[in-house]
């Protein structure tokens, strides 16, 4: 096979990518997840290996989770996951671990989308709930972007005739930082008796809600909602994922999510770190505040420069409809020493390219200051007006 010919393609196109180089020196970060800047926190992991405990944690699980012979980390995790959301959601609450994001997605939509089963997803939902579907091979459709009179025609049209509906979304889209209306998608769900509502809150999780477990957290009714994913990968400072559904539901995944079956399970070590580092989420109200001030400091730089309104948000993009152009202004900001990437089709539509900033609690006020400085001198050059 020879990929010649599609790579050229990509370079004329401007969508051809690269790994990242590592940058040196002082380099001002706006490409990290690390929403509340546990992952940077040096103190947190010194804290957690100063315990003789921790270094005695296998490095390696060496199996799937129902091969392997130690599960007390998993167990203690998800026991811990459990009673944080049966707080709100009851007594009939369970929790699974997911080696990540993308793990959950492509094995518990698969698992639950039975025969009988039409899915019904908003327009700008991640690739893996994409991929999820598609290996569901279940028939589906994309609603308009957070266009919940759209939603409801295409409930109307096809609740009738198939046995379950089911209805994805995120709660914070990763992409634009804006959020799902929850309590809109639980009125559907009431009005609708054959939907279940699947609420990915990747971008949620640590960063809103009550002690930051997330917007479905928030809501009047989180029982309602069937399937609630989260990730420790951004704002948990570590790696997997997990979901929050039934009891009963979580012993069907284990039986029947290949994703969980057949994958090795992350290593205890990793379980254990994700555990201590929840207990530091958990309490992060203080970081939760200072992420929601840097938002508005973000949001009045990029403001300037973007006729498209921007939510402030912990994630705001900066449209730039070109990916030539995005990926120019990208590589001119770096010799400012700001790192922020450029997003280019397939990851958005194709003239929507932009430069994706996300925010870290452990960023300064002086940081923006340097990204508005940044951006003052090199947006002309970029984008020159008429």
């Amino acid at each position: 096979m020879d990929f010649s010919e599609h790579l050229d393609n990509l370079r004329h196109e401007g969508n051809y990518r690269e790994l990242p180089r590592m940058t040196t020196g002082d380099v001002i970060d706006f490409s990290t997840n690390d929403y509340l800047g546990l992952g940077g926190d040096s103190e947190l992991q010194a804290s957690f290996f100063a315990d003789p405990a921790s270094l005695k944690v296998p490095m390696t699980s060496s199996a799937s989770r129902l091969l392997a012979s130690r599960q007390i980390e998993y167990d203690n995790l998800e026991v811990a996951l459990r009673l944080l959301y049966s707080k709100r959601r009851g007594d009939d609450t369970g929790a699974l671990l997911f080696n990540s994001g993308y793990h959950a997605n492509t094995g518990l939509i698969p698992a639950v989308a039975s025969k009988g089963t039409y899915i019904i997803a908003d327009r700008l939902v991640h690739a893996s709930i994409i991929d999820g579907i598609v290996l569901s091979k279940a028939p589906f459709s994309r609603f308009r972007h957070n266009d919940y009179g759209h939603l409801r025609e295409l409930l109307a049209k096809h609740s009738p005739d198939h046995k379950n509906i089911l209805v994805i979304v995120e709660s914070v889209y990763s992409m634009d930082g804006d959020r799902a209306d929850i309590e809109a998608l639980l009125g559907l769900r009431r009005e609708f008796p054959n939907v279940s509502l699947y609420v990915d809150e990747a971008h949620a999780f640590g960063v809103l809600g009550p002690r930051g477990l997330g917007l479905v957290a928030e809501s009047s009714a989180p029982w309602e909602v069937d399937f609630t994913i989260g990730t420790f990968g951004k704002a948990g400072a570590s790696m997997g994922a997990f979901a929050i559904t039934s009891a009963r539901t979580r012993e069907y995944l284990i039986n029947t999510a290949r994703s969980f079956i057949f994958s090795t399970v992350l290593p205890p070590m990793q379980i254990a770190w994700t555990r201590f580092t929840l207990s530091r989420l958990l309490h992060g109200d203080g970081l939760r505040e200072r992420l929601g001030q840097l938002a508005q400091q973000l949001n009045n730089v990029l403001s300037q420069f973007s006729v498209i309104p921007i939510e402030v948000s912990h994630i705001q993009p900066l449209i730039i409809g070109d990916p030539k152009e995005a990926v120019e202004l990208s590589s001119r900001l770096l010799f400012y020493g700001i790192k922020a990437l450029p997003i280019r089709k397939p990851t958005v539509p194709a003239g929507t390219d932009r430069l994706r900033f996300s925010l870290s609690a452990a960023m300064t006020d002086e940081d923006l200051r340097v990204l508005n400085r940044a951006l003052r001198d090199l947006l002309p050059i970029i984008n020159p007006q008429p």
